[in-house]
């Protein structure tokens, strides 16, 4: 008998049985799933032989419970980092490269968007007093900011309807994978905050399939502590009536555990749930959650095509892709060949009724806006994934409805990005969350242990400004 069972082999599970095993506890970690990692998987292209992702995820250097499991795991080498420029965005006349200026954070990328096209310095200086308010950001405006669309939380702050639909439209959709008029202001101002209030923060992208970073190294580490992952073998029901008592599968089998970490999808925990704890007030997101879909299209040419390594177009309504990534300039021994880009349309559902050659095709055309050569190239080879979720759709409530890792029922817990985390639902909360919930898991067996890091204090101006504006936040707080 394990002392844990993990329900879910993706990057909370995963992330959660490794800090358990390191701490010497025994883990059975249950995946339903053929392959491990979840919404970050990767698996081999039967066409290429080359490993492609279920779709292209970006790193930032504030990842620090990401980065922390990839130190453990001995990976961390293997992320492809991208200082500068930060993001080329295209558009006409010419792409703006983002790129971080001498101003201290928050202002940094502020000088690298003087003269984008359709934006006047009065668009620019329409930030102002969206930018102090970032800097006295904090967790206790959660609540109240949750209660609000991001645009409307916007035009309250008086950035102006241009900024508004050259910057926020597209940020929202890339950030949160929402429409700006749906997010909650709550969960883009976190984002916003994250990405601005740091100095030189810069995004990454994993050099070997996105699965060749952990799933392996984890499931080594899992054994080594004596555990075990079991691959193909679906959880159908948790047993006990006021505890956990243990894990049923689709075989039949039955796991007896007094603990167990539910690391799934909030549309799997539903199903998993005896009658008598679905009315608890802890699972009253499960009713709530929706989905935000996306396509990720990848393309193999048969040429070289001139193209920056990571770019993304605005957001408009006919457009499907936003961020393109050229393959041949991140994946370990790529280099040289013909070009390979992966791509994503968000939230995606303006592909409804779309067939993949007619994905494929306007992905080329929208691809040629930002490399003009793509358009006389030939696509020899093409995959196009149709993912149910990203993410969550961090919609007006999400943020307060999210839960915390230990739940009523004694013995079990709850990983995921889409749990309280204060992050953004993202690979660094999914790890956070698997972190967080190992920390429960060994307080309650006596032996507790800080795993889950912290975010680092502001940088810039905010360093100044938010322990200043701390103590006079009045919000109210979820208990």
């Amino acid at each position: 008998m394990s002392d844990i069972v993990v329900i879910g082999g993706g990057l909370a599970g995963l992330a959660c049985a490794v800090a358990l095993a390191d701490r010497g506890v025994r883990v059975t970690v249950v995946e339903g799933g053929e392959r491990l990692g979840g919404r970050a998987a990767s698996w081999t292209d039967a066409a290429t032989g080359d490993t492609v992702d279920i779709g292209p995820h970006v790193l930032h250097s504030e990842y620090r419970n990401m980065l922390a499991l990839l130190e453990r795991l001995g990976t961390s080498r293997l992320v492809c980092w991208q200082r500068d420029p930060l993001l080329t965005i295209a558009c006409k006349p010419a792409p703006v490269h983002l790129r971080h200026g001498p101003l201290p954070p928050p202002l940094s990328l502020m000088p690298s968007m003087v003269g984008a096209p359709g934006l006047s310095l009065a668009d620019l200086m329409s930030m102002s007093r969206l930018s102090l308010h970032v800097m006295r950001f904090g967790e206790e405006e959660i609540d109240e900011l949750d209660r609000i669309s991001a645009y409307d939380f916007l035009r309250r702050e008086g950035v102006s309807p241009r900024m508004i639909d050259w910057w926020w439209r597209f940020a929202a959709m890339v950030v949160t994978n929402v429409p700006l008029d749906r997010s909650s202001a709550a969960s883009l101002m976190r984002i916003h905050a994250q990405l601005s209030s740091y100095r030189g923060l810069h995004f990454g992208f994993a050099s070997v399939g996105l699965c060749e970073l952990y799933a392996s190294q984890a499931v080594r580490a899992i054994e080594t502590a004596g555990g075990r992952v079991l691959v193909g073998r679906p959880a159908t029901l948790l047993l006990g009536q006021s505890a956990m008592q243990g894990v049923r599968l689709a075989d039949g089998a039955e796991l007896p555990a007094g603990r167990v970490v539910c690391a799934v999808p909030p549309q799997a925990l539903g199903p998993l749930l005896p009658d008598h704890w679905r009315g608890d007030s802890a699972f009253e997101i499960l009713a709530t959650i929706e989905p935000s879909p996306y396509v990720s299209v990848y393309l193999w040419f048969d040429r070289h095509i001139d193209m920056p390594r990571f770019a993304s177009h605005l957001c408009t309504p006919a457009r499907l892709n936003y961020d393109y990534y050229d393959l041949t300039q991140i994946r370990h021994g790529w280099q040289g060949r013909p070009t390979i880009t992966a791509s994503n349309i968000i939230y995606s559902h303006r592909a409804k009724g779309m067939s993949d050659q007619q994905i494929v095709q306007a992905t080329v055309r929208e691809l040629a806006e930002i490399a003009p050569q793509a358009a006389a190239a030939r696509v020899v080879h093409s995959a196009v994934h149709h993912i149910p979720m990203a993410i969550p759709c961090p919609i007006v409530g999400f943020e307060r409805l999210r839960p915390a890792a230990r739940t009523p029922v004694h013995g079990l817990y709850l990983a995921g990005d889409w749990t309280r985390t204060h992050l953004p639902c993202s690979m660094e909360g999914a790890v956070k969350s698997g972190f967080t919930a190992a920390q429960e898991v060994l307080a309650d067996l006596g032996r507790p242990a800080a795993i889950a890091v912290p975010p680092r204090a502001y940088d810039g101006l905010g360093a100044i400004v938010r322990p200043l504006a701390a103590p006079r936040r009045t919000f109210p707080r979820r208990p």
